[in-house]
């Protein structure tokens, strides 16, 4: 009998170390994908990424997986059931690029009400295609890959070229 109560306890204390705890509410950059793909982040806000994180949020600016799961503002008036990863990505980025200027006037850490493109000169008009994913995925990309200064970088609005702004 003692010898089952060991190898109970042995397995069990095996289990317990080997086992990797996974921080839902900040996850690292693949597991916060991977949540984003399954429809199931365990967190209402976005998770807190710092810059370190921008060149690998960057590898998804283009995918265009549509995922019904996802940190959405609880400020904003309409409700997202989908967008594409890369949308909801590139607000990600521009969450942390934000959040660095200090200048978040939204809680929970979004730089916006909603994952979407709005026209510059008519906000009333909203983008869902996937052309304006890439063209704002290129400006995302050029910002963060010009030889500029970080600080003045991180100041800079990606979009400022574009014909887009976050709604």
């Amino acid at each position: 009998m003692k010898t089952i109560i060991k190898l109970i306890l042995l397995l069990s204390l095996s289990i317990i170390i080997g086992c990797e705890k996974l921080d839902y509410n900040n996850p690292n950059v693949q597991e916060y994908i991977n949540q984003l793909k399954n429809g199931s982040p365990e967190a209402f806000t976005f998770p807190e990424f710092t810059t370190s994180d921008i060149s690998a949020l960057l590898v998804y600016r283009n995918d265009t997986t549509d995922i019904y799961g996802f940190p959405s503002n609880p400020i904003s008036s309409y409700a997202m059931t989908k967008c594409k990863l890369g949308m909801v990505i590139l607000w990600n980025i521009e969450s942390i690029r934000v959040c660095q200027n200090g200048n978040n006037p939204y809680i929970g850490r979004f730089p916006s009400q909603n994952p979407i493109l709005a026209l510059r000169d008519d906000p009333s008009i909203w983008f869902f295609d996937t052309k304006s994913q890439f063209e704002a995925a290129d400006a995302y990309y050029d910002w963060w890959m010009s030889i500029s200064l970080f600080i003045d970088k991180m100041k800079r609005n990606p979009l400022a070229k574009t014909k887009y702004i976050w709604h």
